[in-house]
């Protein structure tokens, strides 16, 4: 199975975030109830390697109905924010 990319991060003051891209090799999703990128943190320097795309490791959201088995099966997905929380925008229930 390949691990879905993160197309996507509008949060840029994530310390995996240049230019709106993903840097975590794989970022893990959710709670058993909300959407939250989990990986999410600020630094003072940006981290993750420049030449990956980061990708989605796990999801916990169950309720989600690209979760299979606590894996994330959408093609790809977006992160951002929904109101002051940084969520994966891709989340559809299931």
């Amino acid at each position: 199975m390949e691990m879905p990319a993160v197309q996507e991060c509008a949060v840029d003051d994530c310390a995996y975030n240049r230019d709106h891209a993903c840097h975590a090799l794989a970022i893990t999703v959710g709670d058993v109830r909300h959407a939250r990128c989990d990986t999410f943190f600020t630094a003072s320097t940006k981290g993750g390697d420049p030449a990956t795309t980061g990708r989605v490791g796990a999801c916990k959201v169950s309720a989600c109905r690209h979760n299979d088995q606590f894996e994330c099966r959408a093609a790809g997905i977006t992160v951002g924010y929904v109101e002051n929380e940084v969520d994966c925008m891709t989340f559809e229930p299931a």
